[in-house]
Order: structure tokens, then sequence, then C-alpha cells
């Protein structure tokens, strides 16, 4: 069987050590198979095993070779879509349950990183950056919007005071959240995976789930083995294929690309991000930004619908880079790669049930290292009879990508054209 390896990433290549993981070979029986160990699998597999579950996991590539090897590392709160989408969609109970659990993910992932002792650069502080008083009118409701739930580490910030913190001429203002932040993301999935086996999960890597033996004792296959289980999670999100039929007709994957610049000096560093915050503008196809540990600047943004690879990564980000930090331009990259996200129509996670015992979460749509967190610690919940907070996210609407298949990029693509209009327009 021909192995899959990381993307040629800078996560890849700074990736803390791990010891080999085995494919799964034979049979093997537990309480939970998880289908992908990513954050949603990792997350899930830690609240299971903390209340006495056995559990495995069957992941295609190597722990973290989704969107947690190959994103932009940032801890941003609520969800794609904010808390005022979700109330006018399900109404005020399942609202404020949603509202309440916004910005849960970046609490559940400092406690993980605390409690297992993982290293991968956490740093503290995000912000948000405007180019038009349109968004920064935007920004001002988001802060009140949020506040009503509890959320008040937020500072909405002035021409003056925002060039204190990112050092471009581009922003008329933006907001800073404090528990926002950012981290290697790779190495924060192989810390959980780490914890998982420290409380006696497994995790077999290689092993793609080629089919779904479904029935009152569900059946995992893999191309050497079985995982039989009483409940099975499926974890794929982008990378899950057409191996749940009914969730790929609701989604679609989309590529998202990354530069990492080589180490810059750290006066030049701190002169682009001060205090080490994580950036993202308020465009519709936005651009983000963050230090590295070893002082380099990531910068991504850029979306290929359908998950294609684009040819030259580093032509597509690194004008933008330039459009933002123009001191740069004699800088070298050293790394360009793209992975992939998945997109929902209405930008909203979809979680739910097959049957009575295939459960699932899907379609973060750019919010997966807040969200997953969550996700996992709620289908924890729900295998454990706790489903309120499951059953409220089980609740938002999951819309089937209009002319199906076939349809979907280019239907979205003609959107995306639309709101980068929007963007350049500032309207």
């Amino acid at each position: 069987m021909t192995h899959t390896p990381y993307p040629e990433s800078y996560y890849a290549a700074s990736a803390n050590p791990v010891p080999a993981r085995p494919e799964l070979q034979g049979d093997v029986e537990v309480d939970v198979c998880i289908i992908g160990a990513g954050y949603t699998g990792l997350s899930t597999a830690i609240a299971l095993l903390e209340n006495g579950f056995k559990v495995a996991i069957v992941e295609a590539a190597k722990v973290g070779f989704g969107a947690s090897g190959r994103n932009g590392g940032q801890i941003v709160n609520s969800y794609s879509r904010d808390i005022d989408v979700i109330e006018r969609t399900v109404g005020p109970k399942p609202a404020q349950l949603m509202g309440q659990m916004a910005f849960e993910g970046g609490r559940i992932i400092r406690e993980r990183i605390a409690k297992y002792n993982i290293n991968c650069d956490l740093k503290d502080g995000g912000v948000f950056a405007a180019f038009t008083q349109k968004q920064m009118g935007h920004l001002e409701a988001q802060k009140k919007l949020w506040e009503r739930y509890g959320h008040t580490q937020l500072e909405l910030m002035d021409s003056t005071r925002i060039r204190e913190v990112v050092g471009t001429e581009n922003y008329i203002g933006g907001m800073l959240d404090m528990s926002g932040g950012h981290i290697h993301p790779l190495n924060l999935a192989l810390g959980e995976a780490a914890a998982v086996e420290s409380l006696g999960g497994v995790i077999y890597e290689q092993s793609p789930a080629t089919r779904i033996e479904r029935g009152a004792n569900p059946v995992v296959h893999t191309p050497n083995g079985r995982v039989k289980a009483k409940f099975i999670v499926v974890a794929g999100n982008a990378y899950l294929g057409n191996l749940v039929p009914e969730l790929a007709a609701k989604t679609m994957p989309c590529g998202s690309q990354v530069i990492a610049t080589e180490p810059l000096s750290a006066e030049m560093a701190k002169s682009l991000i001060p205090n080490d915050y994580c950036v993202e503008d308020c465009n519709y196809l936005l651009d983000y930004f963050r230090l590295t540990g070893d002082n380099r600047l990531i910068y991504g943004g850029g979306v290929v619908y359908g998950a294609r690879d684009p040819a030259n990564i580093e032509a597509i980000i690194r004008p933008m880079m330039l459009k933002t930090f123009p001191q740069l331009k004699n800088v070298k990259i050293d790394y360009a790669w793209t992975g992939n996200f998945l997109l929902t129509l209405s930008r909203l996670p979809q979680v739910g049930r097959i049957g009575d015992n295939i459960y699932y979460s899907q379609g973060c749509s750019g919010h997966g290292v807040t969200y997953t967190h969550l996700a996992g610690k709620v289908l924890g919940e729900a295998l454990r009879g706790q489903a309120e907070r499951f059953d409220a996210f089980a609740g938002l609407p999951h819309y089937p990508f209009p002319g199906g298949r076939l349809f979907r990029i280019p239907f979205t693509a003609v959107g995306a054209w639309y709101y980068a209009l929007r963007d350049k327009w500032g309207i």
C-alpha cells in the first residue's frame, strides 16, 4: 500500500518528533471507532477516553495531515457565520446554547495544552483588521453581540491603535480579542495524539476507511483490517471523500494556500507584529498572517474551489503579502503549500447522527481550529447520553449544494467572484 506523507509544509518541517504508528492489521473491537486523526477525531477521543471509553482511531495518512497540519494555526472565536445568523435560523433557546459554546473551543485548546504539556508555540491575542468604515461598523456590532454572550476580552482599535499592533498602513482600525491567539497547528495535533495514547487510545496511521458496514454493531473496514464498535464517529472532514454519500452531497472541499518566509531578524519580526498577535482582515475573501516560533511570517489566503492544488502557490500569495508588508520584498519564501477545508452552503458546521450509532461532525468552513475542539467535546457528551448541546448543533440546517456535486464548484466560484468585487469596491 502507498503511504501518504505530510505535505512539504513549514509545519511538517518543524514538527516535534513522534513515534511511528502502526497500520491496522486484522480485527480490533472497541467501544468507539473514530475515522480521522485530525482535531475533531483527536478531541473526541480525548473526551471519551477521559470518561472510560475504549477508543481506536483509523487515519488515512498521518496524525494531523488535514487542516491541523496545513492551516493558519489561528485560534478564532465563534463560527464562520456569527451568532446573530444562528439566532435568526434556529430560534432563541438553541441560539443561546450555541452562543454559550461559541468561545469554548479556545478554552478547550488552552486546557489541553496545559493538562497534557503540549509544546506548540501558544501565543495569546488575535486581531480582526478593517479596511473600511463599513467593516468597522461590523466589528462594533460584533463586539456588542459577543459581549451579550459573556465574551468581554475585546478592544476596538482606531487607526492609531491598530498601527501599534500591525506594522502596515492598510487598515483604518480593528478589534483585538485577547482570548484569540495562535499555535503551531501540527504540533498541537501531535500533542493531542500523544494524550490519546497516554489515556489508552490507539491510533492507526496509513489506514484509510474504505467501507462502513452499518448495523447494530457497525464495522469500519480498512485495506488490511477491521474495527468492530458500538459507535462510529466520522471525523474525516474535507478528506472524507464519498465514504458516507449522504454527507458528501452537503459540503464542498476547498483549498487554501499558505506561505512561510525565511526566518526574519528579531527587529524585522517585531516591526511587523510587535505583540506577536495573529491577524485576519475583514474582507469576505480574507488574508491571515502571524509569526512563528522561529520568527518566520506565515501568510495565507486564496481559495481554490474543489480543492485542486494550484501550480504556483507563491505567485498567488506573495503579492498579497507584499500589499500588506512591502518591506518584505527581498525576503525569501522557504515554504509554500496548500490544504483543504470543508465548506457548507450556510457556512455553519454540520453535526448529526446517522441511524443509532454513527455520529459525525463536518464543515467548519474556515473556523476549524476552535470549532473542532468544541465538536469533539460535544460528540463525546452525546455518546455519554448528554445530548442537549449536540442537539443544538444537529438542529442547524444542512443544505445540499444547488445542482448537486456537478454544479457546486461553479456555483460557489460565482459567489466568491461576487464577494471579491464587494471587497474591491468596499460595499
